[in-house]
């Protein structure tokens, strides 16, 4: 009642004439508004997850009932201040802002409807997002994704600004949006074109020159990845889907059942020789599909071959000696004492001296097969980062590998959570799985010793060998890149604060 009620007062967006006059200005709601979806709960609930714990993210889905009857009976401000005091109450800052940078971004971008994107991308001159969701909350994507400024509701917080406190300092609905619309636009210029979808954005559409009505539609088609402004290349948090109540419950219920689930399937395929681990993986639930043919195993006195791969989970180089049916060595910058005493299989720490790395890979390929992952860091999208060149001036033997990991519900790699834990979530998939494909090895002409090429082209064209097979796209974008973007640091010692990060595609 209340949409179509709108939509006799506002004509709605598909009403719009984009070639009629010339608009610079647009301020828009979001939920519903530019986001398909009218409701923010998944957000929040991605918050109380990611910068909280499982247990606030339960009582926050425990009372999803209560917050909808109060949405609906009493006041969309009084929901939504219940709302932000579950998902906010204590919670450091530094965290919400995090998860606001690396989890929310890829969610919202999403879920952007094509035709408001359209009418909200053509007014150039200045954008902004009028909102009742948290400013801390949305700034983030709509800042680079959506070009725009952003006017939301703003909390209050207490230990010299370090922690919320789960209080509003004024929450952004009805009068308060056009309150906040007339103080950004002094001088009695109002935008151009006013955005909303119900009623509550009534106040602040009536003040713009002209404003069209969204009507509610969860099915209305998505902006296209590449129509943004950006692309979420890099992004964290455990959940692969966007958590609605349904999947979140799904996702919280089926936890403690899908980390017993990941203990079995770990350490059980631990007791079976390599070479039947592809058969018991089936038997445990994990799809693995191989193609290509690999080269044979090493003989005694023959060098092993270099096994080259994109990086997508930490069991990437488990995986590939499955596939293989035989043992390899992997090499990594970083490993626990807990998962080298539990690997199946052999690996060997480098130290980032260039040199010593050089030598050590040298003398391991000598005792038989490695596997190295030169992007250095997972990427979880269809990307591939730039490959590291040191490989290619170890032996001319390298065999391309291209990898790409099913998760269904948890990711299996994290930047800013326990990444020991990355192993058993990718396991804790109901029905995860993996497709290996080996490439054929690389011709003497395009190797460094025989061909005589640079370590840097060699690297360069492995990458775009195993890029083509995927159908990803190759960028110059490195792990220091990924851990500056996520977690505020470059992978290799905590830092205080978070730090931003440019695009850097080839």
């Amino acid at each position: 009642m209340a949409a179509a009620r709108g939509c006799a007062r506002f004509p709605p967006v598909s009403d719009y004439d984009a070639p009629a006059r010339a608009r610079r200005t647009v301020a828009a709601d979001l939920d519903g508004t530019l986001l398909a979806s009218s409701s923010a709960f998944p957000y929040y609930f991605l918050v109380a997850l990611e910068a909280g714990s499982y247990l606030r993210a339960l009582a926050l889905l425990l009372t999803a009932p209560l917050l909808l009857l109060l949405y609906t009976a009493v006041s969309e401000a009084a929901a939504i201040a219940l709302l932000v005091f579950i998902t906010f109450a204590g919670l450091p800052v530094r965290d919400v802002e995090a998860v606001a940078r690396g989890v929310l971004p890829r969610h919202y971008a999403a879920g952007v409807r094509a035709d408001t994107w359209a009418v909200f991308r053509g007014c150039a001159d200045r954008r902004v997002v009028i909102t009742a969701s948290p400013a801390t909350m949305v700034r983030e994507f709509v800042r680079e994704f959506l070009g725009a400024e952003v006017a939301g509701t703003e909390l209050e917080t207490c230990a010299g600004g370090k922690r919320f406190t789960g209080r509003i300092k004024a929450v952004l609905v009805g009068a308060k949006k056009k309150e906040v619309v007339e103080r950004l636009f002094t001088g009695g210029d109002m935008p151009d074109v006013g955005l909303g979808d119900r009623d509550s954005d009534h106040d602040f559409m009536a003040i713009c020159k002209e404003a069209y009505m969204v009507p509610p539609d969860r099915r209305a088609p998505r902006a296209a990845a590449d129509a943004l402004l950006s692309r979420a290349v890099f992004h964290d948090g455990r959940l692969v889907r966007r958590p609605d109540p349904a999947h979140a419950l799904f996702a919280l219920v089926y936890l403690p059942a899908g980390f017993l689930l990941a203990l079995f399937r770990v350490f059980f395929n631990l007791l079976i020789p390599v070479h039947l681990v592809r058969h018991t993986y089936r038997l445990t639930g994990i799809h693995l599909a191989v193609r290509g043919t690999p080269p044979p195993a090493p003989r005694p006195g023959t060098p092993g071959s270099l096994f080259v791969c994109n990086h997508r989970t930490a069991l990437d180089p488990i995986i590939i000696s499955i596939a293989l049916g035989r043992p390899v060595t992997c090499v990594t910058y970083s490993v626990s004492r807990l998962s080298t005493a539990i690997s199946p299989i052999r690996a060997a720490a480098l130290t980032r001296d260039r040199k010593a790395d050089a030598a050590r890979m040298a003398a391991l390929l000598e005792e038989g097969d490695v596997v190295v992952c030169p992007e250095g860091t997972t990427c979880r999208e269809q990307f591939l980062l730039r490959f590291s060149a040191l490989f290619a001036e170890l032996t001319d033997r390298i065999v391309p590998v291209a990898l790409e990991a099913r998760q269904g519900t948890y990711y299996g790699s994290t930047a800013r959570g326990w990444k020991w834990l990355d192993p058993y979530f990718f396991y804790m998939n109901p029905r995860p799985g993996y497709e290996v494909t080996f490439l054929p090895v690389l011709r003497p002409e395009e190797t460094c010793l025989a061909g005589g090429r640079s370590a840097v082209d060699v690297a360069n064209h492995v990458q775009r060998v195993i890029a083509k097979e995927l159908g990803f796209q190759c960028t110059a974008l490195t792990r220091k890149d990924k851990y500056m973007k996520l977690a505020g640091n470059d992978g290799t010692v905590a830092a205080a604060e978070a730090k931003g990060s440019g695009k850097k595609f080839v």
